[in-house]
């Protein structure tokens, strides 16, 4: 069968007879997944391996089956394939398509790709990691070991100029592939319709109006499993669900043409935008959304984000109903909001977790992996993130460089975590329990999607589906790859590997419906309050999905705090708490044993030391103010006077709210010494406290400037009051001040006292400035006035003539006569 991409073959040949790259352009349907590799073979250059990269297990096995197939030869033979999941290949096996994580780990362990002679890179524009991260390695192989190694990036989508240029401008090939008509219909969507259903009735309609199969794209497993059941009834239609999950049969099945004529319907996540090419596809239906893996690198952890596709890859879509023949693709968006979707999506590296990428580089000795060859070098805040990361695990030392832990790590075929978790608990002997919890969080579905993962240990345990009998080889397979005999009882839960895999995820119960809990990396998580992980005090925590500040909880496992101490004793603080009380004035002391930010346990400190109460006191007054202290009335004057008194030019020494709460370290620790309320403090220390600030030579200033007390003729003495509005105020009865010629004064003769003058009642009668004018002034009322209230006390006419007395007119009289 001719193929569009044969069209452009032998440039392509001629390329790589000539040079060591190429930049390989065609468009989906032209056939370059199949059809360049078996091109290479015959080659004078090509006597090893092909290695062909795919960026998924069910594109890669289908891929070589259909070379074999092609070839006349059992897959296995001169076509293989390599996943993580499943591997067909032999001696004789020259083309091997892998999928990109199976490649990294391999040119990892040799750099120079001994006996291989061409590297072929498909479906590059999806930017995945390790897509990008593994031509970056065969190109430093390249230029370090082997000039003689074939590269060729392919795309259909690809910005070829730019990869020229990082491959130092090698050849551009173009593919025109095969064009077949392709219709666009725009139904819409109401914003407050399921997705569900709005495709379910989209894709009844494109049944009914149009022929051939049809291919409909959903954002996730859960949609496409409400859109089945909304599909329930459908004659003549044959339906298959196209996703990671589900067994390679059924996904054979869903990509093979229907052996008995029945009407091909597919429910696809995003895996079939590209690579693959399903036989009899003419219909595409759309829903605009795709999910995707979004790092958080605030709290840590990869999140599932549901949004609108990008506009390459509605393209990519579209184009399926179109490489077999004319086809038409129903889209549930308007036309018009086609030019809001972003062009493409972000390359992986911008957004991922670099962790993996960043002690792979260290084992390949760059240790900034920024010096590679990249279209986007990785994010320098998302290297330091990881590098603190793998540095806590103990992968990497103080200098970045790859500890013989980290070496382990690297081994192995997992993320970081995942590993680590994988050497520690064969250490422990529970390496078997861990690979299973390792496949477990690494192969979604199976066993359920139960948030309780030892249910789902107990579930798969018993599936016999092909998928989940190659987990369990799995399984064991990365248990035979650390050291330790394996003595995990059959008893024995998912807890302590989580534990060791996620410690920052440890979280303990916050409410009575175990619906909300804190963690030890300080995240708040959300559990479903019906599970039956909801009544555990404490939970080893695996994935989590949606916001950092309540992500889900998608698979955990009770854990004990016993089990907790044993594997995290040396990281428990214990921390000492001593806090103001402003409602008591007092200090409350707790004594709190901590793992990262989660509180193990707390009680009262009866013994919390003494400087950590006088802290606690000073912040209540630095915070609550210095009103909390029990300052006596005269110190509150003394201030007043204070303030008065450096108006009027005296010795300035501030004792303002600002300056002693600025000054708090330094006068308050002394009067707190011993106590543990600030009521207990005394408030003639307050009063010393203030004396000692102002200094002897302020003191004697302030008492000139602004005496404390008026003395009075009659021998009274009145406090005088600073802060009164109007000026410095004293109240006394007008008969204390008989005999005063002139006006009492402060400030050094300069300020008039206001003197507020009382009836022997205490009752206001008179405010005056000026004593001498108010007798030879309004007196002679007052006075009047006065002497048919208090006829017992004397009212002269004269005051100022008058003897100063506090008496009454009788005592006088008995006092002289006696």
């Amino acid at each position: 069968m001719t193929l569009p991409i044969h069209a452009v073959l032998p440039d392509l040949v001629a390329a790589l007879d000539a040079g060591s790259t190429a930049v390989l352009v065609a468009p989906p349907g032209a056939g370059k997944t199949t059809a360049v590799a078996p091109a290479l073979l015959d080659r004078p250059w090509c006597d090893g391996e092909v290695i062909l990269l795919s960026p998924r297990r069910i594109a890669a096995r289908a891929a070589a089956e259909r070379m074999a197939a092609l070839a006349g030869e059992p897959v296995g033979r001169t076509y293989g394939y390599a996943t993580r999941m499943d591997s067909k290949r032999s001696a004789a096996t020259r083309v091997t398509v892998v999928t990109e994580g199976i490649f990294v780990r391999r040119i990892q362990s040799d750099p120079e790709l001994a006996g291989v002679s061409a590297v072929l890179f498909d479906e590059v524009h999806e930017r995945s990691l390790d897509s990008d991260f593994g031509l970056a390695l065969a190109l430093d192989a390249q230029a370090a070991f082997r000039p003689d190694l074939r590269i060729v990036p392919m795309s259909a989508t690809l910005d070829g100029a730019r990869y020229a240029a990082m491959l130092g401008d090698a050849p551009v090939i173009r593919s025109e592939g095969r064009s077949f008509p392709l219709d666009l219909v725009h139904l819409g969507r109401a914003a407050e319709a399921r997705i569900e259903d709005s495709m379910a009735a989209a894709i009844r309609r494109a049944l009914a109006e149009a022929e051939g199969g049809l291919l409909a794209f959903l954002p996730g497993v859960a949609e496409i499993e409400r859109t089945a059941d909304r599909l329930e009834g459908l004659s003549g239609i044959r339906l298959h669900r196209l996703h990671g999950q589900i067994d390679p049969r059924d996904q054979r099945a869903a990509i093979a043409a229907e052996p008995d004529g029945m009407r091909k319907l597919v429910l696809a996540t995003s895996i079939a935008e590209t690579s693959l090419t399903l036989d009899g596809i003419r219909i595409v239906v759309d829903s605009g959304l795709a999910r995707r893996p979004r790092y958080d690198r605030a709290a840590g952890m990869t999140r599932l984000v549901t949004e609108r596709a990008s506009q390459a890859a509605a393209a990519q879509r579209a184009g399926r109903a179109a490489r077999q023949g004319p086809g038409v693709a129903y889209r549930l968006w308007e036309a018009a909001a086609t030019a809001g979707m972003p062009p493409y999506d972000p390359p992986e590296i911008l957004e991922a977790d670099l962790s993996q990428l960043l002690l792979d580089c260290a084992i390949w000795g760059v240790s900034d992996p920024r010096t590679l060859a990249w279209l986007d070098p990785p994010p320098e805040a998302g290297v330091a993130e990881a590098r603190a990361r793998l540095t806590a695990l103990g992968a990497l030392d103080g200098d970045a460089r790859p500890t013989p832990h980290g070496h382990a790590i690297a081994r192995l075929p997992l993320s970081p975590r995942l590993s680590h978790m994988l050497i520690a608990a064969g250490e422990l002997g529970l390496a078997g329990r861990a690979a299973e919890v390792a496949v477990l969080m690494s192969e979604r579905g199976l066993g359920g999607t139960d948030p309780d993962l030892d249910l789902r240990l107990r579930r798969w345990r018993t599936e016999r589906a092909p998928r989940a009998e190659a987990g369990r080889k799995l399984a064991k397979r990365w248990a035979s790859m650390v050291d330790g005999v394996d003595s995990a009882a059959p008893r024995d839960g998912t807890a302590i590997p989580l534990a060791l895999a996620f410690p920052d995820r440890i979280a303990r119960r916050r409410d009575a419906t175990g619906e909300q809990w804190a963690s030890v990396g300080g995240r708040g998580f959300r559990l479903d309050p019906a599970s039956s992980l909801a009544a555990s005090e404490w939970l080893a925590v695996g994935e989590t999905q949606g916001s950092a500040a309540g992500a889900r909880i998608l698979s955990a496992a009770p854990i004990d705090l016993a089990t907790i101490e044993q594997l995290y004793g040396d990281r428990i603080e214990t921390v000492r708490d001593v806090r103001f009380d402003p409602a008591t004035g007092g200090v409350t002391a707790t004594r709190q044993r901590r793992l990262g930010a989660l509180r193990l346990s707390s009680g009262p400190d009866s013994d919390a030391p003494a400087d950590a109460i006088t802290a606690a006191l000073i912040d209540g007054v630095r915070r609550h103010g210095l009103d909390l202290l029990p300052w006596p009335d005269t110190a509150q004057a003394l201030r007043q006077r204070a303030r008065f008194a450096a108006e009027q030019g005296g010795h300035a020494v501030a004792i303002d709210d600002a300056t002693l709460l600025a000054t708090l370290d330094d006068w308050l620790p002394p009067v707190l010494a011993g106590k543990r309320r600030l009521d207990a403090v005394s408030p003639g220390a307050l009063m010393a406290v203030l004396e000692g600030l102002l200094g002897w030579d302020a003191l004697q200033s302030i008492n000139r400037l602004a005496p404390a007390r008026l003395e009075t003729p009659a021998g009274s003495s009145h406090t005088i009051d600073y802060g009164a509005e109007g000026g410095p105020r004293v109240e006394c009865r007008p008969q204390a001040l008989f005999g005063l010629a002139a006006h009492p004064m402060v400030g050094g003769g300069r300020v008039p006292l206001v003197l507020s003058l009382t009836s022997p009642a205490g009752r206001p009668i008179q405010t005056t400035r000026d004593l001498p004018g108010f007798w030879a002034g309004s007196w002679a009322a007052v006075a009047k006035e006065m002497r048919g209230r208090y006829p017992r006390h004397p009212w002269p006419d004269d005051p100022a003539g008058a003897a100063a007395t506090l008496r009454t007119k009788n005592a006088d009289a008995r006092r002289r006569g006696g």
